[in-house]
């Protein structure tokens, strides 16, 4: 068959099959792959976490506190009083705020947010301070440091249930703890404390190791605790006189001083420094160095009791003494310089001196 035939049979045979709307399948048909289509959501945003704001003080002094820095770690009391409960502890080299006194600045009440009313009490001895701060007496009018029902303790005793040695130890007192009064006894031989560990949280301490003003205006206070009145009753004796202790042993020498601080420059600009002595018996002597870094410091003492004393500055021919002025001291820079208080007065009885050595870098 030629060629031409061939291709117009085949041609025709095409128009045919076209026209004629046949469907052709075969055995071997492939399912198309199914395509899901999904909708990202958009990421949720994740917010920066906002700082809380820490709650407001819960106290607001009413004067500009005073800085402190402790010298070692400290005990922060409810009262200024080792028998008081403790609400906290406070590092060494941590800074503090002075906002009050006790009435023999043994304690400085600071701002601290553990305590009650958010506030605490320090030992005065283990903070250092640029001077002597300037607060108010707290528990007291401030006018006289013995004045109010307030009382210091002079010597380490117990605090018993009733007004007698027979009644039960409930607590333990130490030298200048300072304690509130609420009443007497008819004698006046025992006052009645607050204590709160004690029955109706009272307590009772001999009126011979307390130091205050006057206990005359205090309740008369009975052995159960009932009020049988106030003021002085005819023919009643006065409270004894205060039996004084000797000042508790440090065993510091020239070598081994009671405080060494560094003064001026970038380091502190003053120290004050409460401490006491006592003749014959007890810590007779304290050693103090000082090291300078300006040309002059100046000194003042403050003595209570028997101000029987002698401030000595090894070296130099300043000396202080009891309540005086303050006084200017040459020095060399960067050499140490040693401050020496003894003790002294007859031998036949014992003299007491509590004091407070301020030494600064200007006047």
């Amino acid at each position: 068959m030629p060629i031409k035939l061939k291709r117009s049979i085949l041609a025709v045979i095409y128009l045919f099959i076209t026209s004629c709307n046949v469907a052709v399948q075969t055995d071997n048909t492939s399912t198309a792959e199914s395509i899901i289509i999904t909708s990202t959501l958009p990421s949720t945003a994740i917010l920066p976490l906002s700082e809380t704001p820490l709650p407001p003080p819960t106290f607001k002094p009413t004067i500009t506190p005073i800085e402190g820095t402790t010298s070692t770690q400290l005990n922060v009391r409810a009262e200024p009083s080792t028998a008081s409960e403790v609400v906290g502890i406070i590092a060494a080299n941590s800074i503090v705020q002075i906002i009050g006194k006790d009435i023999g600045e043994s304690w400085w009440q600071i701002i601290y947010e553990a305590g009650v009313d958010g506030k605490g009490w320090v030992t005065a001895q283990y903070v250092e301070t640029g001077g002597r701060p300037q607060v108010p007496v707290i528990g007291s009018d401030g006018s006289n440091p013995q004045s109010g029902n307030t009382a210091i303790i002079i010597q380490q005793l117990n605090i018993r249930s009733g007004p007698g040695t027979n009644f039960d130890s409930i607590g333990i007192l130490n030298v200048n703890d300072v304690v509130n009064l609420t009443g007497r006894n008819r004698s006046g031989t025992w006052l009645q404390i607050m204590f709160s560990a004690g029955p109706d949280s009272k307590g009772w301490v001999n009126s011979g190791f307390v130091k205050t003003d006057s206990t005359t205006g205090l309740p008369i206070v009975s052995d159960a605790g009932d009020v049988l009145g106030t003021g002085t009753p005819v023919n009643t004796p006065l409270p004894p006189t205060p039996t004084l202790v000797p000042a508790a042993m440090d065993f510091d020498t020239p070598e081994n001083p009671l405080k060494t601080v560094i003064l001026g420059g970038v380091d502190a600009y003053a120290v004050l420094y409460n401490g006491d002595v006592s003749f014959p018996e007890g810590d007779t002597e304290d050693w103090f160095s000082i090291t300078p870094q300006e040309n002059v410091l100046f000194a003042k003492i403050e003595c209570f009791g028997s101000e029987l004393i002698r401030v000595e500055v090894i070296g130099k021919e300043t000396n202080l003494s009891c309540n005086g002025n303050t006084q200017a001291i040459s020095v060399s820079v960067n050499v140490p310089i040693i401050i020496h208080i003894q003790a002294t007065g007859p031998a036949n009885q014992l003299h007491y001196t509590k004091y407070i050595l301020n030494i600064k870098v200007s006047p």
